[in-house]
């Protein structure tokens, strides 16, 4: 769809500023994702911490014609005279509101000569809203034709990105709606306006802005007003009791697998070794299908994806076949260090135009940046199979698919498919080659002649391109650490929303980023504007200037031995002492630098480092006056028991000492020092001492230090079941004989031990991991790189997945047994283990 500058002004109600001709294609919000600036409208959205006017300039000498503003620039008739400014009150509102009307333009009404109503399913809940999204599209896909969200592009901002990729050959779409806070989901419900509301399950996330379960229910349904119809589990209390309460009028799709009298109730479950059948009655007929999983999670789904499907218009029968073809949804991109210098970047099973924009944007922003060990990339690669079902012409699909390529700076294209053969003139990028099938790629020269470049794999389920990334894959250890860099995000952005606006955040990566690995971390905090990075010494902080690392890093632990390398890669040390302020001042005269900045550290309870606030201060201003080598950047101290209440009179006398001695500090010198005192529990509990800036650390990794709660789950540690061994009752297992068997077992030898980071004192059925979601004990002494666990009564296989702490078994379950903090289960993960980096 393509709409004129001049009738989206009138659909969002613009007052119009320059007379230049433009066509819109595109939305943008983010100047970073930029592609087709010729028929790109961009919104300059203000938030707390950014504003969209400032990229103005920048997006113009890149070829953007047409913005949406809440302020036009000065002199824009002379500074950017072929640009179209469109003034509103509010941009958010407005790229709402032209989603809104562009969901209405074509799907109600008139089109083509015809009635056309469109389906619209809208999807809320706590958990499974994707799998649900990405398994209806499955389902459906085969006789009709589906736009869908991308990803998770669920917020305030990403539906109304979705809601625009409707088009004219749309039957069915299917949207996401994501909420946080109260108050967000009317403005979600009127861009979709769902036919049908479905409400998956209802969890505890973003729980902390909600009174009660129940108001973050209410709010979820909000997107149901004005729906044909609802699904959503009549099981849940608390889903039932506010169900009730709105006195919803559309039709109740309920399931249950206790009260016959729902719409659809589920009469039978029966799970066996790889599949689950699952026998349902629906409209008073009994049927059944089977799906090719046994999580009680992907069962439920899958239930509420066939009620969907059966009221848009599935027969049982085409339920019952489609059913055991449901794939595993692959809701994440993942970055792996390959063999041969490369770097992948996995998108594998998740094929369609869209998601491949998406992905495409991902690599071109990690291709600005040096790779791990300093290296550039020598070359962008495509590895792409034919995308099925897309609903255009073969032609205009991968004309389409070639611009996104060269846009994109796609250096090298490698198609895999026949489509995509026989389409092969209709891609323009410089280097490219073809293949039927995966078999005949991996025995090619091109494959083995790979290396120190950056790849995109992005391929049908069907052509098998876990092939692929199992030939280019670094051959390690089977145990790995995954980490998910949006939820990372979802932490910063919690702590960010007890700042103030003009509050800066420095954040702490130092021990290699909490074990989660400093370099991943640091690009993708540096994406997200903070303020100040922090390692904890000199080469920690080499390693982030090598990796293409811009932002300010300080050193918290500075060496002496390290001035010069702190120069050389622009590290702002810590001072703390006398000693080394003099040692510092006389490395900087020697390199002739002036100005140099620095952080300065008071002593105000913890006694472990730093000037005393009262009685060295004098002396360190006069010293600090009296040489122009290192100026202070900033001030600051450490909170010794913010996490407790019960250190609340020792915190404020803290900060107290911190509050008048910085002061002193800052009265002597003209320019602004920064002072900063909380940390990641003080952000919470003591929003009043914000000041200019705060340090975040372990909440950052998604441990709340206050409760030690878990957030968003940053790192998950994975490994796998070696062998199965049965062991009768009598014997024991492991070193010394700790491991007594007390009856018949089986028990499962994983790849992980102490050299790994799993903790010795894990041992001995003191705790256990996960196996298939259910608690399996750690069986005698723990070796170095091995562990044995008890499985008798899980169903397992060789090779079966583990979970050793993560997503469903918090860290802290580790630490608590541990007797010890989060923090020193997280960095003791060894660096042998393969960090995994994703995002949703």
């Amino acid at each position: 769809m393509k709409y004129s500058i001049e009738k989206v002004a009138t659909l969002i109600g613009a007052r119009r500023y320059g007379q230049s001709e433009g066509q819109i294609s595109w939305l943008l919000t983010d100047s970073r994702s930029l592609c087709f600036p010729e028929e790109t409208l961009f919104f300059a959205l203000r938030t707390q911490r950014n504003d969209g006017h400032r990229y103005i300039d920048d997006l113009y000498r890149r070829g953007v014609r047409q913005y949406v503003v809440e302020k036009v620039p000065e002199h824009h008739e002379s500074l950017y005279p072929d640009a179209n400014f469109l003034r509103v009150p509010n941009t958010l509102a407005a790229l709402q509101r032209l989603a809104e009307r562009h969901r209405d333009e074509f799907l109600s009404g008139v089109n083509g000569g015809a009635e056309r109503k469109v389906p619209i399913v809208g999807i809320t809940g706590s958990n499974g809203k994707t799998m649900v999204k990405e398994w209806l599209y499955q389902l459906l896909l085969p006789s009709q034709k589906i736009v869908r969200s991308p990803r998770s592009y669920n917020s305030q901002i990403g539906v109304p990105l979705s809601v625009w990729l409707l088009n004219e050959q749309t039957e069915v779409g299917i949207f996401e709606a994501g909420i946080s806070q109260p108050g967000e989901m009317s403005a979600l419900r009127d861009i979709i306006q769902p036919t049908i509301g479905v409400l998956t399950s209802l969890g505890t996330a973003h729980q902390e802005n909600f009174r009660s379960m129940e108001e973050k229910c209410m709010e979820k349904l909000e997107l149901m007003h004005d729906t044909e119809a609802m699904v959503y589990c009549s099981d849940n209390d608390i889903v039932s009791r506010c169900i009730r309460r709105m006195q919803y009028k559309g039709e109740k799709i309920a399931w249950s697998r206790y009260d016959e009298k729902v719409a659809f109730f589920i009469k039978e479950i029966a799970t066996k070794e790889s599949d689950t059948r699952i026998t349902y009655v629906y409209q008073e007929e009994e049927n059944s299908y089977t799906i090719p999983f046994i999580d009680e999670a992907s069962i439920e789904n899958a239930i509420t994806c066939a009620a969907v499907a059966l009221r848009l218009g599935l027969t049982p029968g085409q339920l019952a076949d489609r059913m055991p073809l449901l794939e595993p949804v692959a809701m994440r991109l993942e970055v792996k260090e390959g063999q041969r210098g490369c770097v992948l970047i996995n998108d594998s099973y998740n094929s369609d135009v869209n998601s491949l924009d998406i992905a495409l944007d991902f690599m071109q922003r990690r291709c600005q940046q040096p790779m791990a060990d300093g290296r550039h990339p020598k070359c962008k690669t495509l590895i792409l199979s034919d995308i099925y079902q897309s609903g255009t012409s073969a032609e205009a699909l991968y004309t389409q698919v070639s611009e996104l390529a060269v846009k994109r700076g796609v250096e090298r294209f490698i198609g895999i498919g026949p489509e995509l053969t026989a389409q092969a003139d209709r891609i323009q990028v410089a280097e490219k080659a073809f293949f039927t099938d995966v078999r005949h790629f991996l025995s090619s020269d091109i494959f083995a002649g790979l290396h120190d470049e950056i790849i995109l794999l992005k391929g049908a389920r069907s052509f098998g391109f876990d092939q692929i990334t199992e030939q280019l894959e670094q051959k390690v250890h089977e145990t790995i650490l995954e980490v998910n860099l949006n939820a990372m995000v979802e932490n910063l952005n919690h702590f960010r929303s007890f700042l103030k606006p003009e509050t800066k955040m420095v954040c702490m990566i130092k021990a290699d980023g909490y074990g989660a690995g400093a370099v991943e971390i640091a690009k993708t905090l540096q994406e997200h504007r903070v303020d100040y990075l922090a390692v904890a010494v000199a080469d920690e902080g080499v390693t982030l200037r090598k990796a293409g690392i811009t932002a300010n890093i300080m050193i918290m632990n500075p060496e002496m031995t390290a001035f010069k390398t702190m120069f050389d890669y622009d590290l702002e040390p810590e001072v703390y002492s006398f000693r080394l302020m003099d040692a510092l001042i006389k490395a900087a005269r020697k390199e002739g630098i002036t100005g140099w900045p620095v952080h300065v550290k008071f002593d105000t309870g913890m006694h472990r480092l730093g000037f005393d606030p009262v009685n060295d201060i004098d002396e360190l201003i006069e010293r600090l006056k009296h040489q122009n080598a290192i100026i202070p950047r900033s001030v600051f101290s450490h909170f010794v028991g913010s996490d407790s209440d019960g250190f609340d009179d020792f915190s404020a006398k803290q900060f107290a000492l911190f509050d008048e001695g910085s002061k002193k500090l800052q009265a002597a010198f003209g320019h602004k020092i920064l002072r900063h005192m909380d940390n990641s529990a003080g952000i919470e509990h003591f929003p009043e001492r914000q000041m200019d800036m705060c340090r975040l650390g372990i909440g950052l990794y998604g441990v709340d230090p206050r409760d030690n709660h878990i957030l968003h789950t940053v790192s998950t540690l994975k490994t796998t079941i070696l062998q199965l061994r049965h062991v009768p009752a009598g014997e024991t297992v492991g070193y010394s004989r700790k491991g007594k068997i007390e009856r018949d077992s089986v028990i499962a030898a994983i790849p992980i031990g102490y050299a790994d980071g799993l903790n010795r004192h894990l041992g001995n059925r003191r705790c256990y991991c996960l196996v298939n979601g259910q608690k399996a004990e750690y069986v005698g002494n723990i070796c170095m790189d091995v562990a044995m666990i008890d499985v008798t009564d899980i169903p397992c296989a060789e090779g079966d997945q583990v979970e050793i702490f993560g997503e469903h078994l918090p860290v802290t379950v580790l630490s608590d047994t541990l007797d010890t903090i989060p923090y020193e289960v997280l960095t003791g993960v060894s660096n042998r283990v393969k960090r995994i980096y994703f995002q949703d």
